[in-house]
């Protein structure tokens, strides 16, 4: 199962917040699929899988907008 979320228009530390907590709502092995704005979301999404235990399986930034595939770890 992959759930999106959309964070565009929110400054840190609100998108990993908001990230944060959808991750409560997926299962292990499930994917979060995040939209952020925040240039900062980069350094913040890599930190927070990094000391959360979730793998960062992709990110992109298109015309502005920063993707973000965080598979959930345990």
């Amino acid at each position: 199962m992959e759930l999106e979320l959309d964070t565009k228009g929110l400054n840190c530390p609100l998108p990993v917040l908001k990230a944060k907590k959808a991750m409560e709502q997926i299962e292990k092995g499930s994917t979060l699929k995040i939209f952020a704005t925040d240039p900062a979301s980069v350094i913040d999404f890599n930190h927070f899988c990094h000391t959360a235990g979730h793998k960062l399986l992709e990110s992109n930034n298109s015309q502005g907008v920063y993707t973000y595939i965080i598979k959930k770890g345990g």
